[in-house]
């Protein structure tokens, strides 16, 4: 797997970082459900639940690129995938929800961020397999 690929992946699992830092302290939380709910399978406090299952998210963010950047086997192409989507849902997800809301939705701005370097690492993959053919 070509360096810009891994790096680019490491791109976007520190701006999911960034995100989920946004996402806290905005009080994700306490505008949707989803997030009280799985936040508060962790811990009574939403806050504190949302903080350990993101720090965990983060966590496993790192271990993947660490999975890339050593390997170049299906389940590294596996875990790019698998952050592309969850970053493409992030990536769209956030703005509709502000515009539903009609105004800032917590994890709006780093969600866009996440969107363009998630296209960005769509594209290098795409032109990486074309070219190897």
């Amino acid at each position: 797997m070509q360096y810009r690929i891994k790096l680019t992946f490491l791109f976007l699992v520190l701006a999911q970082g960034l995100h989920s830092a946004e996402e806290y302290f905005y009080s994700l939380w306490d505008v949707l459900y989803p997030a009280l709910f799985v936040s508060s399978l962790v811990s009574n406090n939403p806050k504190t639940g949302f903080l350990i299952i993101n720090l965990c998210l983060f966590l496993f963010g790192i271990l993947s690129w660490l999975i890339v950047a050593v390997k170049n086997n299906h389940l590294s192409r596996f875990l790019i995938w698998f952050w592309i989507i969850l970053e493409l849902i992030n990536g769209v997800g956030h703005p509709l929800f502000a515009l539903n809301a009609r105004g800032y939705f917590p994890g709006l701005v780093s969600s866009l961020l996440l969107l363009i370097i998630d296209i960005f690492l769509i594209y290098q993959l795409i032109f990486s397999a074309w070219r190897n053919k």
